[in-house]
């Protein structure tokens, strides 16, 4: 059956992402980012240099790649499409989180903080990362546009889709906020509630709802 062999090569294919990704994050904040090569992590993971280049082609992805943007778009896209701009992209931003550090998982979950945290940790402290990253930074904003259904197309029109980068460069303006508040306090804070707040205090709780009445 072509369809379970392909769910199983992209699980295997998913794993073996992790596996690397875990042990790169691990080394980088142990040795420093500049001190460790992709040998290093090859190593360290069992595997081959060349397995690691064909998963993540450069250095820098071994600590940039997620699939957060996947989860906010999946969420935005199944959001009712009535709902004001900020409060469908809002309300990713928080439930992606939720789920990318593992809330109510127990150790899992502690693990999934940890390891965002450490890799957070070193977006902000290695130049060559914190320049990637505003790469990235903008990916999602496409992704988040794409999935309010206003990217380039031919059918787009322009007004509606600067209204979709208007409001999805602010949301993540305000959970870039909530990240370096998180990565201050350590881990110790909630990182929806913190995006949460951001949002709210930037655009009000009854817009991205976050209110009692919500």
């Amino acid at each position: 059956m072509p369809d379970q062999h392909s769910t199983l090569r992209a699980q295997r294919r998913a794993e073996t992402q992790r596996t690397l990704q875990a042990h790169a994050v691990r080394l980088f904040t142990e040795r420093g980012y500049d001190a460790t090569t992709v040998t290093d992590v090859a190593e360290a993971a069992g595997m081959s240099p060349m397995t690691v280049y064909r998963h993540f082609p450069t250095k820098e992805d071994l600590v940039l790649v997620d699939h957060n943007g996947q989860l906010v778009a999946e969420r935005i896209a199944a959001s009712p499409a009535a709902q004001p701009l900020v409060r469908r992209i809002g309300n990713a931003l928080i439930d992606s989180a939720a789920t990318l550090t593992g809330s109510g998982r127990g150790d899992a979950g502690t693990a999934s903080r940890q390891f965002l945290l450490a890799r957070l940790r070193l977006m902000i402290s290695t130049p060559a990362l914190r320049a990637r990253h505003l790469d990235n930074h903008y990916a999602l904003q496409q992704a988040i546009v794409d999935a309010l259904g206003a990217g380039a197309g031919d059918a787009a029109d322009p007004d509606t889709a600067f209204r979709a980068q208007a409001a999805a460069g602010a949301c993540l303006a305000a959970m870039h906020t909530a990240l370096m508040r998180w990565a201050e306090d350590d881990g110790r804070t909630e990182l929806p509630g913190l995006i949460a707040k951001a949002l709210a205090a930037a655009f009000g709780e009854d817009v991205v709802g976050t209110g009692p009445d919500a």
